[in-house]
């Protein structure tokens, strides 16, 4: 067995019916010959089950794919990884199809369905849904693991490695059959020890007490200090309700080249960019909603500690933290571009001066800092939420185009995490010269997510003009 990293560990003990503690992608691929001069000599349907066929053939299932988690009381209430040597594949891998006409809204409702259930702790923690009969001559997988056996980062990386630039490409595995190493899940920063649940709880003291008391100090002080005027004085907003178990997702992509002539034009990253269109589609969906706060929202924005080989200090989630001004409050569309590139400047210049332990710190708090409303009944929506939403860059595949068994990877889109009292996720990840955008939220709390779509539009249009 092999200990949860700390960080890992709060995904376990958060997790709820209303809270679901899982990550997700949609992946929209075009079937073989669509588009091109070919005849594909099978249907789409007979296609996509004969991939399916396929997929649950597998001889083996790569071995981060294979653990569950346990709890027992040997254990002393620290959770484990342990192999599950009877993998049920049937369960994991499912089709589905999409009812007629198939477009883009019937495969979005099917995702927030999908995305809405939790994942069966008895099993390993992961499932892959193949659907067929997406409109356009199309198909597409949505996966879903749990965000304690993998972050953002490390699931679109273990999703690229299923593809290829070769067009011509087939037997080409799906992601839990891609080879891999023998470590459990967040097995990098806790190995298993020779001394048992006692020695694991000792690594992981000696993990904290290395930190030292100035280490410890530093990290709380920057976080109390990143972005001073903003960071934990968010306003209340229809977001930082009491959340339900369903979800509703809804996605779109954008040509990164649009974003890329407002960032020269301004001086602003790409990133910030990024986040100009979420501040002034937030703004515009508030105004729409009559809820539109005078102080401007806040957002967390994940930062990735792995380095070029994926490797970080922190498990399976290696993360620092961002708190960012969205100036939501500001009318102009240029001064609020201008306030968030303060934010992010200011942010990021903070965490530069830590060491990598220190900034696992600074993420495990600003996560950890939504905790008291997302686990105490009753608490959400009655006190001062720390932030407003999460919004997350997670960077893409560099090659393009891709492909999968002969069929062109279009578009993917992240599908993550909302927690009572913060009610809306929004994802982005880039591939192909376009920036993907996936909205996560609580079907109940955020009411027409898809308007969001519309006005992130109209504020790449506002940014362009200037």
């Amino acid at each position: 067995m092999s200990a949860v990293g700390p960080l890992d560990a709060m995904f376990l003990l958060g997790e709820t019916r209303e809270q679901a503690m899982h990550v997700g992608g949609l992946m929209l691929f075009e079937l073989p010959g669509a588009g091109r001069d070919q005849v594909f000599p099978e249907s789409g349907r007979e296609f996509v089950s004969r991939l399916y066929q396929e997929m649950l053939a597998v001889d083996a299932v790569s071995p981060v794919f294979a653990w569950r988690v346990r709890n027992r009381p040997v254990d002393l209430g620290y959770w484990s990884w342990e192999p599950d040597d009877e993998i049920d594949l049937e369960y994991h891998v499912r089709l589905s199809a999409l009812a007629r006409p198939g477009r883009y809204r019937e495969l979005f409702e099917l995702t927030s369905r999908l995305h809405g259930t939790l994942l069966d702790r008895r099993r390993p923690l992961w499932e892959l849904h193949l659907i067929e009969g997406v409109e356009g001559h199309r198909f597409a997988i949505y996966t879903k693991v749990h965000h304690a056996m993998l972050d953002g980062v490390s699931a679109l990386r273990l999703m690229q490695q299923m593809l290829t630039t070769d067009p011509d490409r087939t037997g080409m595995p799906a992601p839990f059959a891609l080879p891999s190493g023998d470590a459990a899940p967040g097995s990098s920063l806790l190995r298993p020890s020779r001394f048992g649940p006692l020695g694991r709880v000792g690594q992981l003291v000696s993990v904290v007490a290395g930190l030292s008391t100035v280490g410890v100090k530093s990290a709380v002080h920057a976080l109390r200090a990143e972005h001073s005027p903003v960071a934990f004085q968010a306003p209340r907003t229809i977001f930082n309700q009491p959340i339900t178990g369903s979800r509703r997702f809804a996605a779109q992509s954008w040509p990164m080249e649009r974003l890329e002539k407002v960032r020269a034009s301004t001086g602003a990253t790409l990133n910030d960019v990024m986040l100009a269109m979420c501040g002034g589609a937030l703004r515009r969906y508030l105004q729409e909603q009559n809820a539109l706060p005078d102080k401007g929202l806040t957002a967390l924005v994940p930062v990735s500690l792995r380095g070029p080989e994926g490797n970080g200090p922190g498990g399976a989630n290696s993360l620092a933290t961002l708190i960012v001004d969205l100036a939501t409050d500001e009318r102009d569309p240029g001064r609020r571009l201008r306030r968030i590139m303060d934010s992010t400047s200011y942010g990021k210049r903070v965490l530069s001066e830590l060491s990598p332990l220190q900034n696992l710190m600074i993420g495990a708090l600003g996560i950890g800092s939504a905790g008291p409303a997302a686990v105490l009944p009753g608490l959400a929506g009655h006190t001062p939420p720390p932030f407003n939403l999460v919004i997350s860059n997670i960077p893409g595949p560099a090659e393009s185009p891709l492909y999968w068994n002969q069929s062109r990877l279009l578009g993917m889109y992240p599908a993550s995490i909302v927690l009572n009292g913060q009610a809306l996720n929004i994802s982005v990840t880039s591939y192909d010269q376009q920036l993907h955008f996936g909205l996560t939220g609580c079907r109940r709390t955020v009411p027409h997510l898809q308007r969001l779509l519309v006005h992130l539009e109209n504020a790449l249009q506002d940014l362009e003009k200037l």
